[in-house]
């Protein structure tokens, strides 16, 4: 067993790896998902993650400021109807005669609500309204001090509606966290009596219907996946060009091995016993460039504790024809997200920052920054926001690394504890890019899931002009078996892998269902197996366009423990 599990942490096969100030955007999802203020497009990014940078400079700034002003009040969305908590469960076709939420917070806020945002999922039939008629079923605002959320659901699936409450109308004034409410709509069965003796009736299905559509990609070449999930049951057939079916393609994901030959539009076409269903058209292409996709960033916020508690984020530099060295920046934030502009209470106040090597040999270490010219300038190169603070406790480390594995530590330097980011950056200067630079090609990040805002949340960032496939495992009961015998872990982890900035959700997984795909590309890049095609440990396999993603790994049910999030590249 590697050493580096036993701290209870997988390293075994982290072989890519790579996040920017995604990781920011992690440590920022205290709720569900992260209001984006439009107030922040004032500052023009460039990459990827100055993106996701600028988005979560506008969420910690929103949520910090409701704490500091607040008196970091607890919020908590109640129902005006008993029974209807969330999750609420309803049947497609029944009506819902008018669920009122509220707002309730601990110490009581006096003024609260006077407008809310909502985002989100509104489940297809469902609106939610205010007192004089306004009616919003999709994102929006609402003036109101208690928005209603009544009619038909439509369409079965699970849909997360996202709340946030502010003091004034049109989102003005001090505001609430971000609450979530969802909304299981299951599938509508109707008993149709048969023409037999017997009068036992027989349930009828509903057709299939696309909740996760493939999408379009330009690759150089090598490894494509392509999802796609529809509702009902269904068996799967993937087509190219609109007619010929793919042999063997009758699974989920369309695993093509060799993009330079299967360039072409697919669809995927779901079939159960009431009817078919064909997603949208997904077109692979094929592209040269000196710039491939590539991992060149990750973060991830946990909460940090004393002895075996703490953050460790492993990363692997290298790929097959590299050589030479990698410049990374590691950074472990603490205090610079609790000052302005962030004001996140409750965070790390010195936090030391360690980076090990596969052997578990300390390489270097670092406990206060020091404000030196060359973090700022490194920090600046790659677009991580800035510190401020040449005097506060927040740790960096600019290293020039072999290919290998490592892992990053964040714990409390005198036994402090607190919320804590920690990011690991590709610091490779622009324009000095080749096939031969070694590259973060896995990624792993071990935390302590709760519920709610607590839920495990990872960042990465796809750099490059061309699609990159992925790899993306939450491993729960997987651990908790030998040879690793983690104890106290996520008994369901449930998968979802999101846009940062428009919060949609591009795929999910609760149960990976033993997909022969995820475990021959699982062997491929000797990622350590999963043996128990029943268990509840999730993954997702696809091929994802330049930019930031977030992975999210929560209690399918409500459960907490022990997790691992790891991301690799596939070749």
């Amino acid at each position: 067993m590697p050493a580096f599990l036993t701290r209870h942490w997988v390293t075994s096969g982290l072989q890519r790896l790579r996040l920017p100030a995604v990781m920011l955007l992690a440590f920022l999802q205290r709720s569900p998902a992260v209001r984006l203020a439009a107030e922040a497009a004032e500052v023009v990014l460039e990459s990827p993650v100055g993106t996701v940078v600028k988005a979560a400079v506008a969420t910690v700034a929103a949520l910090g400021a409701v704490d500091s002003a607040a008196g970091a009040t607890q919020y908590e969305l109640t129902t005006g109807i008993p029974g209807h908590p969330s999750p609420y469960t309803v049947v497609q076709g029944s009506q819902i005669e008018g669920v009122e939420f509220a707002l309730m917070s601990d110490p009581q806020t006096s003024s609260f609500p006077g407008s809310w945002e909502i985002s989100g999922s509104i489940p297809p039939g469902l609106v939610l309204s205010d007192q004089i008629g306004d009616n919003l079923t999709v994102p929006g605002v609402l003036d109101t001090p208690n928005p209603i959320l009544t009619g038909t659901p439509t369409a079965p699936g699970k849909f997360m509606i996202l709340f946030q409450a502010f003091e004034g109308t049109e989102l003005s004034g001090l505001s609430s966290s971000v609450l979530d409410y969802e909304v299981i709509v299951t599938p509508q069965v109707t008993p149709t009596p048969t023409p037999t003796p017997t009068p036992t009736p027989t349930p009828s299905a509903d057709a299939p219907v696309f909740t996760t559509q493939p999408i379009s990609v330009t690759v150089t070449g090598g490894t494509v996946a392509l999802d796609a999930a529809a509702s009902n049951g269904p068996t799967y057939q993937w087509m190219l060009n609109g007619s010929a079916p793919v042999a063997g393609a009758t699974n989920a994901t369309l695993l093509l091995s060799d993009a330079a030959s299967a360039a072409g539009s697919y669809t995927c076409v779901a079939t159960n016993a009431a009817g078919t269903a064909t997603s949208n058209p997904a077109t692979v292409g094929v592209a040269g460039t000196s710039d491939p996709g590539r991992l060149i960033n990750l973060s991830a916020r946990a909460e940090v504790g004393t002895g075996a508690n703490i953050i460790f984020a492993g990363f692997v530099s290298g790929g097959a024809g590299t050589s030479g060295s990698q410049s990374l920046l590691v950074r472990a934030s603490g205090p610079a997200i609790a000052a302005a502009p962030f004001n996140v209470p409750g965070t790390l106040p010195d936090p030391q920052l360690q980076v090990f090597n596969s052997a578990q040999v300390a390489i270097d270490t670092n406990e206060g920054w020091g404000g030196t010219a060359q973090l700022v300038a490194a920090a600046a190169a790659v677009h991580a926001f800035a510190w401020g603070n040449p005097a506060s406790h927040d740790a960096a480390l600019d290293l020039s690394l072999a290919p290998g594995a490592y892992t990053a530590q964040v714990a409390g330097q005198s036994g402090d504890t607190g919320d804590a980011l920690a990011e690991v950056y590709d610091a490779t200067p622009t324009g000095t890019y080749a096939p031969s630079t070694p590259r973060l090609i896995n990624l792993a990040a071990r935390v302590d899931v709760g519920s709610g805002s607590n839920a495990l949340f990872a960042g990465f960032v796809i750099g490059g002009s061309t699609s990159l496939t992925v790899l993306i495992r939450a491993s729960g009961p997987a651990i908790a078996v030998a040879p690793f015998n983690v104890g106290g872990t996520l008994p369901d982890p449930e998968l979802t892998l999101q846009n940062p900035s428009t919060q949609a959700v591009i795929a999910a997984n609760d149960g990976w269902g033993g997909n022969p795909e995820i475990s021959s590309t699982a062997a491929a890049v000797h990622a350590f197996a999963w043996n128990d095609p029943t268990s509840h440990d999730s993954a997702l396999l696809i091929t994802l366009p330049p930019g930031a993603y977030t992975a999210a790994a929560t209690g399918a049910s409500g459960d907490t423990g022990v997790a691992i999030v790891e991301v690799y590249e596939v070749p």
